[in-house]
């Protein structure tokens, strides 16, 4: 069963990339482009109630100038500019985290793409191998260096994340930083010269000592925190006792009934185990898990049309 039900995977944009070296093309399109501003926070322009609001290039004026194209959709360019850049009376901004729980799909996926690209941009001042000044190309995909000539790219950093079972029970931790009672699956960076599964096995046995037998890829989510890309796996592991050394608050097994009661909870009433939000990748490896369960014991998933 494939995962699904959590934000910045879905409908998304063409991303043109053979238009981002066509300036007069893309001058074209600006005049009638959808223009998602963001400010010094990462918040997105929205009408006084919350929604999204996507300024049109003719009302901004000019071309597209510093804004950074990211794709098309129904012929219709989109991009992405600072506040900075424009003179506009705000009605309000909104965050990632409540854009992904309110917003239609797709213009919440553009925004992640928004944010991450634009906190690229804001953190590649310099250039990395001889400290000289950046000049932005391709439509902002490409920091090029003015004295070195070399080309900087985008940065995404692949993570692993893994719901680890021993059969029976979910294997869960909690960082100190969590509301209180918050649990989620094991999840770290892959490092140099690691395949994904062996990033899965190390991560795991790091955060909890709990040995990994074997694991499968199930899915992936964009994470523009600033810019990770969550790997989702599911892994078998032998029933070790979890034991943490200071990157993890706590990490235990849950049994099937105590992750069921989490997933039929509604909000925080404050008792009992709380999942991650369900913008996550992580809670639909936990989902996943939960229903593979309900299909061994033959019954009917919780929460199922929710």
């Amino acid at each position: 069963m494939p995962l699904s039900g959590f934000a910045f995977a879905g409908d998304t944009l063409d991303r043109a990339d053979a238009i981002r070296d066509d300036a007069e093309a893309l001058a074209r399109l600006w005049p009638s482009a959808r223009v998602m501003v963001l400010d010094d926070e990462g918040r997105a322009l929205t009408h006084a109630d919350g929604a999204l609001q996507a300024v049109e290039g003719a009302s901004l004026g000019g071309g597209p100038g510093a804004s950074l194209f990211l794709g098309l959709r129904d012929g219709v360019a989109w991009f992405a500019a600072h506040a900075r850049h424009h003179a506009l009376d705000a009605l309000g901004w909104r965050d990632l985290r409540r854009a992904a729980a309110t917003w239609p799909a797709f213009e919440s996926g553009v925004f992640a793409m928004a944010r991450a690209l634009l906190h690229w941009q804001s953190s590649t001042r310099f250039c990395s191998a001889c400290g000289g000044d950046i000049t932005f190309r391709r439509a902002g995909y490409t920091a090029h260096c003015t004295q070195c000539g070399k080309d900087h790219y985008p940065r995404v950093d692949p993570a692993v994340i893994v719901a680890v079972s021993d059969g029976e029970r979910l294997l869960l931790g909690r960082q100190a930083s969590w509301p209180a009672r918050r649990y989620s699956v094991v999840a770290g960076f892959v490092e140099p010269g690691e395949t994904l599964e062996q990033t899965v096995a190390r991560e795991v046995l790091e955060e909890t000592q709990v040995r990994v037998r074997a694991c499968r890829y199930l899915g992936s989510q964009p994470w523009p925190f600033p810019g990770a890309l969550m790997l989702g796996f599911c892994a078998d592991a032998e029933p070790d006792a979890p034991q943490v050394d200071g990157e993890l608050e706590d990490a235990r097994w849950f049994t099937f009934d105590e992750i069921d009661a989490a997933l039929a909870r509604e909000g925080d009433d404050g008792e009992g185990l709380l999942l991650s939000p369900t913008l996550s990748i992580a809670r639909a490896l936990i989902e996943h898990w939960h229903a593979g369960m309900h299909a061994r014991r033959g019954s009917v998933p919780a929460g199922t049309g929710r």
